[in-house]
């Protein structure tokens, strides 16, 4: 049984309906009209047993039903004597015991009826009981209340359906935004993705053509120089064969003189007359020594080996080397700057190319020129600068004071938020609310929740970086302290929300104030954020600190007391000889209240909505007073000390729950 969970008899309450332990009905109907229905339907079948039930009628019903009374009328014209009434008396028997039957079974499906009509509420309620209402956290599923209390979910950690609903909204809104910048770049990826595609295409069209293109080139200079070789070659044949055929055409000249000298010889030995034969010897052997001395060319004038010829392909390998190499591309054309293109640190730079090369990427130089530019000219403005000191919020906005910091034109700011939950850092900006004129901006928020904020600057050259980001938490109304507005013997301390009075007996001494500073009451306005709805703040005091509290119009009158016009609302404690005395101060104005016990924590409430200006006591959480007025204006929280002493201010904080319930 959980810890701090008591249970009490039913009979310590007056009626069951103040039993609101459970908030489901029962499972069943009420036990009163249980047993009123049981009775009821009792006494419809005791009615006729108490009325005399006819059960020789019935008999001769079923015996109708049944048909037999032909039977009997049969049995009674064959059977005579003493036989008859015996058989009529076991039939009337039969007949008894089937009336008997016939009523049990009336009986039981009756019986069947009733309990089915008292299980059917039942069978409905457990149907309702089974709806959830509560979520277990620990099982990740909704739960009945039931369980929670006596079933396996006993020990575990639930929360309403409602709560759990909106943190999964939160966490499925938070999911979303991430899947959403996913599926953008996603898309972008694709769409990059779809243009390489294209690219590849267009580059393989290009390079298939380049290489035909090479390849031809080599092809035709192979050809070239095959054909010129080829050339040379057949004209070193034609001479060989020229040279071989003279000398062969000269070898068989003087095979046919040698021939012709030798049969001439033979039949010279072959005369017998002498002097036949010396007339023509002497002239055969002047004929042969003729021959003889004539030079044979027995030497080959051509060999049939060819010259080597070597091929001279250095220009060839310039050729093939050509076929891997891109031919170098037109340089590209830079675009003009484009609005919104740069920031204080980068810009974005732009080309075109108007050709068909292939590009597999691009190399950037840059170099940095003389700062004599027109400042109208340069590129981007620097990051604004945000008043941290400045800022002030309240559970639904917050409103957001920066410098511009530069000496370039600013057209407008960009304010960027980003929400941080479950420990994260805030990275994924959420919200960009741009076009801002001004160097201040009131933006709605969500209570409860954390966020940065950071500021960038805009013009024609693009926008700055982001601004050192601000840390703004929705819990309550945080504002500051206008030190602007002190009187010359109040001072705010370094917290910059205690504020401290001097050892002056005369507060109107001639000392140097400012021109919106107090110079009557020592008091101090706090600057708050322009915005309807709930605003708290607690004051901290001693008991026997002089003080005011309260708010006022910002245009309220400098020269006199809070409360004493009609455009403050305070409350003053003053103390006395006699007692603690507290006055609800609004045009000079107070309601008789008397409080017994001084506060030393006040907390204030401010509802526009409601018209209300509250104070509490918030050390026994008492209500004071409440002013009911119109506010005209918006007006800030304001403070004074008319004794010397200290002011503890406390802000930003959630009110008290007996205060938030009020």
């Amino acid at each position: 049984m959980p810890g701090g969970l008591m249970f009490y008899h039913m009979d310590l309450y007056e009626t069951r309906e103040r039993l609101n332990i459970f908030p489901e009905e029962p499972s069943g109907r009420p036990l009163g009209e249980t047993e009123e229905e049981s009775a009821r339907i009792g006494e419809e079948f005791q009615r006729p047993v108490e009325m005399g039930y006819d059960v020789e009628k019935e008999v001769e019903e079923l015996a109708k039903l049944y048909g037999l009374d032909e039977d009997k009328g049969i049995e009674g014209d064959l059977l005579v004597g003493s036989s008859q009434p015996k058989k009529q008396s076991m039939e009337e028997q039969r007949l008894l015991e089937k009336g008997s039957q016939v009523e049990n079974q009336h009986l039981q499906q009756a019986g069947r009826a009733h309990e089915e009509l008292n299980s059917y509420p039942a069978r409905e309620l457990n149907s309702k009981e089974e709806a959830a209402d509560i979520y277990c956290s620990t099982c990740k599923t909704p739960i009945r209340a039931f369980d929670k209390l006596f079933g396996s979910h006993k020990d575990h950690e639930v929360t309403e359906l409602t709560n759990a609903a909106d943190i999964a909204k939160e966490e499925v809104h938070k999911n979303m935004c991430k899947l959403e910048e996913q599926i953008a770049q996603m898309e972008n990826v694709a769409s990059h993705l779809e243009e390489i595609f294209i690219t590849v295409e267009e580059n393989f069209g290009r390079q298939e053509q380049n290489f035909e293109m090479r390849c031809n080139d080599v092809m035709q200079t192979l050809a070239q120089r095959y054909e010129e070789k080829l050339q040379d070659l057949g004209e070193e044949k034609k001479l060989k064969l020229e040279a071989l055929y003279g000398q062969l055409v000269s070898c068989g000249k003087d095979l046919d003189t040698c021939k012709d000298l030798m049969e001439t010889i033979q039949e010279l030995c072959m005369e017998n007359k002498k002097v036949d034969f010396i007339k023509d010897a002497v002239t055969l052997v002047d004929r042969l020594e003729k021959f003889l001395k004539k030079d044979l060319d027995l030497e080959l004038s051509a060999l049939p080996d060819f010259e080597d010829r070597a091929i001279d392909f250095s220009d060839m390998e310039q050729l093939m080397d050509s076929i891997n190499t891109v031919p170098a591309p037109s340089a590209p054309v830079i675009n003009p700057q484009a609005p919104n293109s740069a920031t204080g640190t980068s810009v974005r730079v732009c080309w075109g190319l108007f050709s068909d090369d292939s590009i597999e990427c691009y190399q950037l130089y840059y170099k940095q020129v003389s700062d004599d530019t027109p400042s109208e000219e340069q590129a981007a403005p620097s990051p604004p600068i945000i008043k941290s000191q400045e800022n002030r919020s309240c559970e639904n906005a917050a409103l957001i004071c920066w410098e511009s910091g530069n000496i370039n034109p600013v057209e407008s700011y960009t304010v960027e938020l980003s929400k941080v939950t479950n420990g994260e850092n805030g990275d994924v900006i959420t919200e960009s609310i741009v076009g801002i004129p001004n160097c201040e901006a009131l933006i709605q928020l969500q209570p409860r929740h954390s966020y940065l904020i950071s500021v960038r600057a805009v013009n024609m050259g693009g926008s700055s970086e982001r601004s050192e980001p601000v840390s703004v938490h929705t819990t309550g109304t945080y504002f500051y302290l206008n030190e602007d507005s002190a009187h010359p013997l109040l001072s705010v301390l370094e917290d910059g929300f205690t504020i401290a009075c001097s050892e002056i007996e005369n507060p109107e001494c001639d000392l140097a104030s400012r021109d919106n500073s107090f110079t009557r009451c020592i008091a101090i306005l706090g600057s708050m954020i322009p915005f309807q709805g709930k605003h708290y703040w607690e004051v901290e005091v001693e008991e026997d600190t002089e003080y005011r509290v309260g708010v006022a119009y910002e245009n309220t009158h400098r020269h006199g007391y809070l409360g004493a016009n009609n455009s403050s609302w305070c409350l003053r404690h003053i103390v006395t000889p006699s007692r603690h005395k507290y006055e609800f101060l609004h045009s000079g104005t107070t309601p008789d209240i008397r409080i017994t016990v001084p506060p030393k924590r006040i907390g204030i409430l401010l509802d526009y909505d409601n018209c209300k200006l509250s104070f509490f006591n918030l050390d026994i959480a008492q209500h004071f007073y409440t002013f009911n007025s119109h506010f005209q204006h918006y007006v800030h929280p304001c403070f004074a000390l008319e004794r010397p002493g200290f002011m503890r201010i406390h802000n930003g904080i959630a009110a008290p729950t007996f205060i938030a319930l009020s």
